[in-house]
């Protein structure tokens, strides 16, 4: 005789026969030509090396060639609407970052022409740039205390570089302002290279700079690192205290949580099943110590988040930065 429980367990079977193909769909799936891993940044960059890394690991099991393309231009705009309008067949990835997908939004006109959550669907993060707060050798201050008592008591005659308006070291000195309750004046340059430029040369008296940028000055000398604007220290500059924990000799200020992060996205109408197999290569490959030993070589902080835990991250991180660019009145160019 059938009873209630012979149809729940014969339901069951089914649902589990038609999740199976599902399932080996995602784990077997393999791109039919070559992948492109669009950087809407120049070459050379974090992103970059990022994404060419990356992509070099999971083309070992795609059985695919991964090329990476340089689409630079519009503080990452151009590059992030021609993923978003690509195809969406699996051939296609973005290795980007929080000024596309999280400021940008906030800053540009009609967000540069996407959404960075609608449009696109998370691999993962992958890495953070911490910003360290430098400053030129003959400011006289040592450590966080005696910068921030310098800065409130000479307001707005410090002198703070930024890669530019709008740009996550910009940001960085603006939530630093509101939170400390300092100010600082604003200098921007066209680009990290011409910001270190005048900070090795006394013409800027600080910085909120990305580990990149000033690691090998801060460790030959030729800079001075005060703090780090992370909510971790630097595994970097393992001795440098962040913004909130300040120094020995005084207290620190909360809230100044500046890490700028690398991710990989695809357009969002990508099917399920590249979807799965590019998350799970991309989170296999982060688990490599030589692929990790690399991105630290390299002056980023490994910080990996899978799909699900990134967007619920993405989608605060968004709203965090759009409440700092609304009080500080921040413009792009």
């Amino acid at each position: 005789m059938l009873t209630r429980r012979h149809f729940v367990q014969a339901g069951a079977a089914a649902a589990a026969l038609t999740t199976l193909p599902g399932l080996a769909r995602a784990q077997t799936w393999n791109p039919t030509q070559t992948v492109t891993m669009v950087v809407p940044y120049p070459a050379g960059g974090p992103t970059d090396a990022l994404a060419r890394l990356v992509g070099q690991e999971i083309a070992k099991d795609l059985g695919q060639q991964v090329i990476v393309e340089n689409v630079p231009g519009g503080a990452g705009a151009i590059g992030t609407v021609k993923v978003a309008r690509g195809p969406a067949d699996g051939h296609m990835l973005l290795a980007s970052t929080n000024q596309t997908h999280a400021t940008n939004i906030s800053l540009l006109p009609n967000g540069g022409g996407y959404d960075p959550v609608k449009d696109f669907a998370p691999i993962a993060l992958l890495a953070d740039l911490q910003h360290i707060l430098v400053v030129k050798n003959d400011l006289p201050v040592k450590t966080f205390a005696e910068f921030l008592a310098l800065a409130k008591a000479q307001p707005g005659k410090l002198n703070c570089g930024s890669t530019g308006p709008g740009s996550a070291s910009h940001l960085a000195l603006e939530l630093f302002k509101v939170k400390a309750g300092v100010d600082l004046t604003h200098v921007a340059y066209k680009g990290s290279a011409p910001l270190l430029q005048d900070l090795l040369g006394g013409h800027v008296d600080c910085s909120f700079a990305t580990t990149p940028t000033v690691l090998g000055q801060v460790q030959t000398g030729k800079l001075r690192a005060i703090a780090v604007a992370s909510p971790n220290r630097s595994p970097h500059l393992p001795d440098l205290p962040t913004i909130a924990q300040g120094s020995a000799t005084g207290g620190g200020v909360a809230g100044v949580e500046a890490d700028a992060w690398l991710a990989i996205f695809a357009p969002a109408a990508t099917p399920a099943a590249p979807l799965a197999r590019y998350r799970g290569l991309v989170l296999e490959a982060m688990k490599k110590e030589s692929v990790r030993e690399t991105f630290t070589k390299q002056g980023m902080t490994v910080n990996v988040r899978d799909a699900d835990n990134f967007a619920k991250f993405q989608q605060e991180d968004i709203k965090r930065w759009a409440e700092v660019i609304r009080v500080a009145n921040v413009k792009a160019e």
